[in-house]
């Protein structure tokens, strides 16, 4: 199979659910490793670079048991899921009982016909990994105590929802320093020297299972924000940092295998640095949503390498559901701003079809929905436009677009552009809810002396345009609340 394509598009799969409806529309389960042809086939059409099958690893009896008794997880499912009966929680995927594929799913066998039957399609194959923490039936708890952050009989008397006794020992729940502690999971020692070598065991295991993965919170385990979470308890920091040590062991079992980190708390520089491959874009996105155009161009003046490893979405398992959020119009202008920026870019099963309900992944299955017919045919289209080589390998430059004296709904507005070979292409996008008009500044030269028709591939629109004048003055545009212009340039 090729290598990694640049800017990849990386399509997410809640497992667990997508297998219950493929069972239920057989009449006979379905696991991995018995998909049909038709469905891998209906993949491929979407023209993604990779999947993303989350939540294939044994999940905890332990924590089902756990999440079952806790109210605000309850409130959740039945939120999601009004008619939620306790056999709907199979347990979160990111409470890991043991790294071996779930039997419901195919087992390490399923998956690897899975993989096999990706790999024949061209499509990589991305799988979770949890570093910070595991289930309180996980092997380790009983055979290797001290591979977990531990605390005294004070701190389960003072503490109780944040640690738990397990035979002899008393262990802290999984956290990050901002949040009450995760209950239905243990705290691992990300500076134990025998647990960083168990964890790059593991993961080289995994490594030979699938092309890449997606690391579950990944800067819980940088240095300083374990000091800064558990102090004294987690011993002395190491000499290396927990990814500086993990990632090039796997690399050099598995050059090809990629490694993306679930970042925040403007981490991404830092796991960069550390060997991650990409990183999420967790600040775009909130500068998306709250519609801050001027924040999302001083975003994407960020240096090249920078954004060539960031993860851009809209959407994904943890965040609500793009048409919940946004309205269409918003929607489509954040989509096509996600699908054409440098870097990977993640797509979340369901987000083309217009769903709505945010499923908590602990749960098996999920509401009726009607497929949007609209969004449906957008995203068609989009996917196929960014299958095109020039969103993989051509040349990004963000643009300038200038306004004149009055008009002030130009600082709504950004602009950037590809060019590969011959071929050139201008998105422009209206980041507010008001009409919006500026000139964008084109930066090729060689479009003097002749005249260009820029052709919208989404709108159907046309304009016919001098090269003196683009070159010169700029392209006026002019567009409604969320509207986008997607130009492609041909000489006639």
């Amino acid at each position: 199979m090729s290598s990694w394509r640049t800017n990849p598009a990386i399509y997410e799969i809640n497992t667990r659910v997508w297998l219950e409806e493929l069972s239920a529309a057989a009449g006979e389960p379905v696991t991995l490793a018995s998909v049909g042809e038709d469905t891998w086939d209906q993949l491929a059409r979407l023209k993604i670079e990779a999947v993303w099958f989350m939540g294939v690893w044994e999940r905890s009896p332990a924590g089902i048991a756990i999440s079952n008794h806790h109210e605000g997880n309850l409130s959740d499912f039945r939120r999601a899921l009004p008619d939620f009966t306790f056999a709907d929680n199979v347990g979160s995927p990111y409470c890991v009982r043991r790294y071996s594929v779930d039997d419901f799913l195919g087992g390490n066998e399923g998956l690897a016909e899975a993989r096999r039957q990706l790999a024949a399609r061209n499509i990589k194959l991305i799988l979770d990994f949890v570093p910070n923490h595991l289930a309180h039936d996980h092997p380790w708890v009983t055979s290797f105590p001290d591979y977990f952050i531990q605390g005294s009989k004070e701190d389960l008397r003072d503490d109780p929802t944040s640690y738990v006794q397990i035979g002899g020992y008393i262990f802290a729940c999984g956290k990050d320093p901002f949040y009450p502690a995760w209950q239905d999971v243990l705290q691992v020692n990300a500076f134990y020297p025998a647990l960083r070598e168990a964890v790059t065991e593991t993961l080289t295991g995994i490594a030979g299972m699938c092309d890449g993965v997606r690391c579950d919170m990944a800067m819980l385990m940088v240095n300083s924000i374990v000091e800064r979470t558990w102090g004294k308890r987690a011993g002395p920091a190491p000499q290396f940092e927990y990814w500086e040590a993990m990632i090039p062991a796997v690399k050099r079992v598995n050059p090809g295998f990629i490694f993306i980190a679930e970042a925040y708390w403007e981490m991404e520089w830092v796991l960069q640095q550390q060997g991650f491959d990409y990183c999420y874009d967790k600040r775009l996105y909130d500068r998306f949503e709250q519609g801050d155009a001027e924040g999302i161009r001083l975003h994407l003046t960020a240096d090249d390498h920078f954004q060539d490893k960031l993860v851009r979405f809209i959407e994904n398992h943890d965040e609500p559901r793009a048409a919940a959020l946004f309205s269409a119009d918003k929607e489509c202008a954040l989509a096509v701003s996600v699908a054409t920026l440098p870097g990977a870019k993640i797509f979340h099963e369901g987000q083309f079809e217009g769903r709505k309900v945010k499923l908590p992944v602990f749960l098996r299955r999920r509401p009726e929905e009607p497929p949007d017919a609209c969004m449906v045919s957008f995203y068609g289209k989009l996917l196929e436009e960014i299958a095109d080589p020039m969103f993989h390998d051509g040349t990004w430059q963000l643009l300038s677009v200038n306004g004149w004296y009055g008009n002030s709904t130009v600082r709504n507005l950004a602009a950037w552009c590809r060019e590969f070979e011959t071929q050139r292409f201008l998105l422009v996008v209206n980041f507010s809810e008001t009409l919006s008009e500026g000139r964008v500044a084109i930066p090729w030269d060689d479009l003097r002396n002749q005249f260009w028709r820029l052709s919208d591939s989404f709108s159907g629109e046309v304009f016919d345009r001098h090269g003196d004048e683009l070159v010169g003055a700029g392209l006026y545009v002019n567009l409604l609340p969320w509207g986008f212009h997607f130009l492609r340039f041909n000489t006639f």
